[in-house]
């Protein structure tokens, strides 16, 4: 007999559908901001860059309902064991999905204030992991939408790459700066952005872990993930 809230198998899958569905373009939007964001700051497109921060009210407004999906079907479908932890899992992940848009808001959000930058050695390393982030989170959404552990874990194992080429921008950053006062704001706009897109890696990967864990059951341990390094932040 069925719980009381109506759950189904058919009626709770079609909403599961639904919602991954919707998570699924929040990840293709997020996905996008953070190309455009590097875009507009390699090619100093001011115009481009204030769109990728208007455009992130999308997010948040896919944020809200997604929220409200979630809600309706835990009370609705009483899920129970398994489809449970997915829906709360899910309700997790939008919201984190929607944090990846802000940290591409915030990159977009320095543009104009690079202009005049010349040539800055680290920035060279920007555009590259910024790539691999983002295609962290294009993999991590995919394995949401197929409940694919195997791929989550992949995704999990290439935050050490992100968070080697933070490392690398930090410690050049940080010559830079002292080699040349004048380099501090520039050097400190660029900080920043490399710390936005080391979070992005985070973010897909504790989305990944989410997947992971709503597929197998399982949490990932950490040698199978891979331990942050100590680095200034």
């Amino acid at each position: 007999m069925a719980p009381i809230g109506g759950h189904t198998l058919k009626a709770f899958d079609e909403d599961l559908a639904q919602l991954r569905a919707l998570i699924s373009e929040m990840g293709g939007l997020a996905e996008h901001a953070i190309r455009e964001s590097m875009r507009c700051l390699m090619q100093r497109d001011h115009e481009g860059a204030l769109r990728v921060v208007e455009d992130d009210r999308k997010l948040d407004a896919m944020e809200a309902e997604a929220e409200r999906k979630v809600v309706q079907l835990i009370a609705l479908r009483a899920p129970m064991a398994d489809d449970l932890r997915e829906a709360v899992a899910a309700l997790k992940i939008v919201g984190l999905v929607e944090r990846i848009g802000d940290y591409a808001k915030n990159i977009a959000k320095r543009v104009p204030q690079l202009d005049g930058a010349g040539k800055i050695e680290p920035l060279s390393l920007l555009p590259e992991m910024a790539r691999i982030a983002t295609e962290m989170v294009h993999d991590v959404i995919d394995a949401f939408v197929e409940r694919n552990a195997e791929k989550a874990q992949a995704v999990c194992e290439r935050d050490r790459a992100v968070d080697d080429f933070y490392n690398s921008i930090f410690r050049a950053l940080v010559t830079f700066m002292m080699e040349d006062p004048q380099n501090i704001s520039r050097s400190a706009h660029l900080l920043f952005i490399a710390k936005n897109i080391e979070r992005v890696g985070d973010h897909a990967t504790n989305i990944a872990e989410m997947v992971y864990f709503t597929a197998t059951g399982e949490r990932l341990m950490d040698r199978q993930r891979g331990q942050d390094p100590a680095v200034a932040p």
